[in-house]
């Protein structure tokens, strides 16, 4: 295969990645958080790269791609920590210790939560939730990226 083609299939990954993001949230009923938006909007811009590898495939298109790809694979990391509690996420998406705080406090803070936990598994697959599966998938889609600039530097 030549770079073009890697690439495309790169691109593409990234467009299966939002359908499948899409199909969870519409048909298994399972809305997105904040975090995971961001992650759609990494695979986002990669899908866009493919256009400009349809047009000039070129090392540095490919480039564009796995910064892409890469972004998205850290912000699913990311995003899985969270979930896993080993580190604590942004505070418009997760919920705050409750030690300590008052009754109307906490009534606050139940009120002000969001609808979707990004501090919160809501499926997962072997042990590993959307989250995680997403950055392993982008590290995937990131050798393919790498794999075409190779190639397209020959």
């Amino acid at each position: 295969m030549n770079a073009k083609q890697i690439g495309l299939i790169a691109a593409f990954g990234s467009v299966a990645m939002l359908i499948g993001a899409l199909g969870f949230q519409y048909i298994g009923d399972l809305p997105p958080c904040k975090m995971c938006y961001w992650q759609r909007y990494a695979h986002v811009a990669a899908a866009c790269v493919g256009i400009l590898v349809w047009i000039n495939p070129k090392p540095v298109v490919m480039f564009l791609g796995a910064i892409a790809a890469f972004v998205s694979a850290g912000l699913g990391g990311y995003h899985a920590g969270v979930e896993l509690k080993y580190w604590e996420g942004p505070t418009t998406c997760t919920s705050a210790p409750i030690g300590g705080l008052s009754t109307d406090d906490l009534l606050a803070q139940i009120m002000n939560a969001p609808v979707v936990r990004c501090d919160e598994i809501a499926w997962d697959l072997f042990g590993i939730s959307m989250a995680g599966w997403n950055m392993l998938i982008s590290l995937g889609l990131v050798a393919l990226w790498f794999i075409a600039a190779r190639r397209a530097r020959a």
